[in-house]
């Protein structure tokens, strides 16, 4: 007997988790440069695991789309490190990660982080019918926020 599912209705987001190095550089960046909102945190009890009360865990949302980012920790109850594996975590935990967010005017978000001292990773381009724009986080993550054009495909953003 075949049991029917429903997982087109269940699943409403998908929700990317960075481990990251460093919570206060990561939340100036996406906070301060990038605009984000935190709508959840965790900040455990100050203990010898966390004599300092800082946040450890986040939600953010940017519109309607949503990361979570969490300090990797090398000790305690907590840490998200695979045992034995610390020395496994690449220098540059980005490598090889690339999130792409939807946009309705990416240009717009591009003079924006511009204006907040963002780094842009390259120029705006025009790539499979979309406006991209890049930037990279402190630990390497590759952040491409992309609107649809009808400018040709390749152009680059002539500068104001």
């Amino acid at each position: 007997m075949e049991v029917a599912t429903q997982t087109g209705v269940n699943v409403t987001q998908a929700v990317p988790f960075f481990g990251i190095t460093n919570m206060e550089a990561s939340l100036k960046f996406y906070i301060d440069g990038l605009g984000f909102k935190m709508k959840y945190r965790w900040i455990p009890d100050r203990s010898e695991d966390n004599p300092d009360g800082k946040i450890r865990w986040c939600w953010l949302e940017l519109g309607e789309a949503a990361i979570m980012l969490q300090e990797f920790r090398k000790h305690g109850e907590h840490n998200i490190y695979l045992e034995g594996r610390i020395e496994a975590i690449p220098e540059e935990l980005g490598a090889g990660v690339s999130i792409n967010f939807q946009c309705r005017d990416s240009l717009v978000l591009y003079r924006e982080f511009k204006s907040r001292g963002i780094q842009i990773a390259k120029k705006p381009f025009v790539g499979n019918g979309l406006w991209c724009v890049n930037v990279v986080d402190p630990d390497g993550y590759k952040l491409w926020f992309n609107s649809p054009t009808d400018v040709p495909e390749e152009s680059e953003l002539e500068e104001e």
